[in-house]
């Protein structure tokens, strides 16, 4: 069923191939998805046409992504933890906590504030930056010293953009990686599955159980999203 299907993607393990079977409707447990899927014996890889589609745009034109010049880009992502939707992703090379204050009044509405906030002690988060939660009416929530185990989501949601993502493209520019970051956000949050969510999307999927199967490229081939027709 995976080979028929075309559901061989490196970058996807078992529990991901699942997920996306549960979704189109196939009632098959995870072990018989791990027993039955194509065995490499290289590293997974993106194919050279995928390496072009992720480029050939851009040819004639808070996590660190290096660029091909070697500059250094910071990535800002804030995620919510209910749903675990990627809420806002936005890229600077300069971080300040004007910058980063600015990001949080940007993701999220006045009204749509949420009540609390945890991040790490980094000195970007000045007092600019505390002021601005407590005018928004959050509460901010610092996790102690040297205890990213303390904001474990987030730092798992960093660790699957790099595997998922970034690790796999050369990044151009500023312009670039941002755009690359919102497509794989809306990926993230609307066709990816997850443990968590029981094989879910955070913005729920609906199963589907009629209809021949299509796929359809994300990030140039990367990824791809089963639907059916």
């Amino acid at each position: 069923m995976i080979r028929r299907m075309g559901i061989n993607n490196p970058l996807w393990g078992a529990p991901r191939i699942h997920g996306e079977l549960l979704k189109l409707g196939f009632e098959v447990a995870q072990s018989s998805v791990a027993k039955y899927m194509v065995k490499r014996r290289v590293p997974p890889s993106q194919g050279w046409r995928t390496f072009l589609h992720n480029h050939a745009p851009d040819i004639v034109d808070f996590f660190v992504v290096p660029t091909i010049g070697f500059d250094l880009l910071y990535a800002f992502v804030m995620v919510r933890l209910d749903r675990r939707d990627l809420v806002w992703v936005n890229v600077t090379a300069h971080p300040t906590a004007e910058w980063v204050a600015r990001q949080i009044t940007e993701a999220f509405p006045w009204n749509e504030a949420p009540g609390y906030m945890i991040r790490d002690r980094d000195c970007i988060y000045g007092a600019v930056v505390t002021r601005r939660l407590r005018a928004m009416g959050i509460r901010d929530k610092p996790t102690a010293p040297a205890s990213p185990w303390q904001n474990g989501f987030v730092e798992r949601l960093i660790g699957s953009i790099r595997r998922e993502c970034v690790d796999h493209i050369i990044v151009l520019g500023e312009m670039h990686l941002r755009r690359v970051l919102k497509s794989y956000a809306d990926y993230y949050n609307r066709v990816r599955t997850h443990q968590s969510l029981n094989k879910d999307a955070p913005v729920t999927r609906p199963i589907q159980r009629i209809g021949s199967i299509k796929s359809h490229a994300i990030l140039g081939g990367l990824h791809h999203h089963y639907t059916r027709a």
